[in-house]
């Protein structure tokens, strides 16, 4: 009974020490250089894009406005300040869209929307929430333009 208590205090140990030393994939430049932490996570800032207070029936206004949003968007990818963006189906809630910004703080965020002619124009309103995501998620940045066949 003793050599067994002794060998489950073994096994249970090295299970404990193999979970403590982490993954073997582990980059630790990588992660450090996308502001990973210890989890592999860091903190974003998830935007909720609604109609605007301001809707126009003007469908040249409407189409200006969108092709600055789509510009922007452009940007600030290119900045690496966007990370994901995308419409949403029809909603009971009037929500447009989202974006999740690789910024941290609301604030950071709001002067980065201010700059969409959509969301200045009235045409969407922003919603701003902190978010805790996988620090990788910016890595999927190069391959959009390798999978879309058309331009909007």
């Amino acid at each position: 009974m003793k050599y067994l208590y002794l060998t489950v205090a073994l096994l249970v140990t090295s299970t404990t020490l193999r979970a403590q030393q982490g993954s073997p994939a582990y980059d630790k430049h990588l992660a450090d250089s996308l502001g990973a932490d210890p989890y592999g996570m860091k903190m974003y800032v998830l935007v909720i894009l609604k109609t605007g207070p301001r809707p126009s029936d003007n469908k040249d206004t409407v189409s200006a406005l969108f092709r600055g949003h789509m510009e922007n968007m452009g940007r600030l990818a290119k900045a690496g300040k966007l990370t994901v963006a995308g419409p949403l189906g029809k909603n009971d809630r009037n929500w447009r869209g989202i974006f999740i910004l690789n910024v941290k703080e609301i604030d950071e965020a709001q002067q980065l929307l201010k700059t969409d002619p959509a969301i200045a124009g009235g045409l969407l309103e922003a919603e701003c929430y902190r978010w805790y995501g996988s620090a990788a998620l910016p890595m999927y940045l190069p391959f959009p333009d390798k999978v879309q066949e058309k331009k909007h």
